[in-house]
């Protein structure tokens, strides 16, 4: 017998897959790559640029041990936008706080304790520096830097009557503070007020000689 031929199987060629869809209720949508929306990143905001160079120049000042300085630059960064940077100062406010609680009350010279009462003045710590100025008056009522110091504060805020009463004080105790004092921009909201001007110019208010 003779045997039968085995019959070929005829192989298809594969079907291309094709990119499902995604249905959802009645409308068809492709199904896309997750891209994630771009934020504002904090670092573009020029507002946190200036706290991040004020926290650096903060640094940089107490390590130069200019507490007061350091104080004022600080708190502006705690009212900055970064909520981390505010954290960070408020632990170097409280150190520089108890640094200047020592430094306040151990002065080596009555000179000393001046210079730091007018750096509180032109930090524009105008409270902080009146207290010591009013402290030093009641134990050097003789010294004429205190008294010029009293009243370049009172015309800094602007308080013209205790002004001239302690600028006079001081041009008593030494004449030369009314020199001083005509070359002071602290005394420039007072210029135009005609009391202050006879205080420092008192030679232009004697009546002229009377010819013969």
């Amino acid at each position: 017998m003779k045997k039968k031929a085995s019959a070929k199987v005829k192989r298809s060629a594969p079907k291309p897959q094709k990119s499902k869809t995604v249905k959802a209720r009645g409308k068809t949508a492709v199904a896309l790559p997750n891209q994630p929306v771009k934020k504002p990143a904090l670092a573009d905001n020029p507002l946190f640029a200036q706290a991040v160079q004020n926290y650096e120049a903060g640094l940089r000042l107490m390590q130069e041990r200019k507490f007061e300085r350091a104080k004022a630059v600080f708190q502006k960064v705690a009212a900055g936008p970064s909520k981390e940077l505010a954290e960070r100062v408020a632990v170097h406010l409280n150190a520089i706080q108890q640094a200047l609680a020592r430094t306040s009350t151990n002065f080596k010279s009555s000179e000393e304790h001046y210079d730091y009462a007018v750096a509180l003045m032109n930090q524009g710590d105008y409270d902080g520096a009146r207290e010591h100025l009013e402290k030093m008056a009641k134990q050097q009522p003789k010294s004429d830097y205190v008294w010029y110091g009293l009243a370049a504060l009172n015309a800094l805020q602007g308080r013209a009557e205790e002004a001239m009463k302690h600028l006079s004080e001081a041009i008593r105790l030494n004449p030369g503070s009314r020199i001083q004092a005509r070359n002071d921009s602290d005394f420039q909201n007072m210029l135009d007020d005609p009391r202050f001007t006879e205080l420092l110019y008192p030679e232009n208010t004697e009546a002229p000689a009377r010819r013969k």
